[in-house]
């Protein structure tokens, strides 16, 4: 799932669940309407992403670049280290910025439940 929300300068992108071949139908009515918005800055949240393969990483790409093109930037937000070495081996990396300050609250509260470790 992905959703866009916007505000004078800034387009959000928070994308949870797989960002990959599957998903790819929905790539490039998203890409348009994302370029269409024209801020200078997209935020990418991947807090909640579960998987990224190069499809994914190629749609990262190309809102990058088109940002770019216009003079705008693109923030990663809550990428986790698989991620960014998706981006890294497509030779992408420097398209992004990259907020490692960023946390997220967990998806779901939390239970109560103390996890105990029998070991010790």
């Amino acid at each position: 799932m992905i959703e866009i929300a916007t505000s004078p300068a800034t387009t959000t992108l928070v994308i949870a669940g797989d960002l990959d071949l599957a998903e790819r139908d929905q790539f490039p009515e998203i890409a348009a309407r994302v370029v269409g918005l024209r801020r200078q800055l997209l935020v990418i949240d991947m807090c909640r992403v579960t998987f990224m393969d190069s499809t994914g990483a190629a749609f990262l790409i190309s809102l990058a670049d088109a940002g770019r093109k216009r003079g705008g930037a693109t923030v990663l937000r809550g990428c986790d280290d698989r991620d960014l070495f998706v981006l890294e081996v497509c030779g992408a990396l420097e398209l992004f910025r990259i907020d490692s300050d960023h946390r997220c609250e967990p998806a779901t509260p939390p239970s109560g439940f103390a996890v105990v470790d029998p070991t010790g």
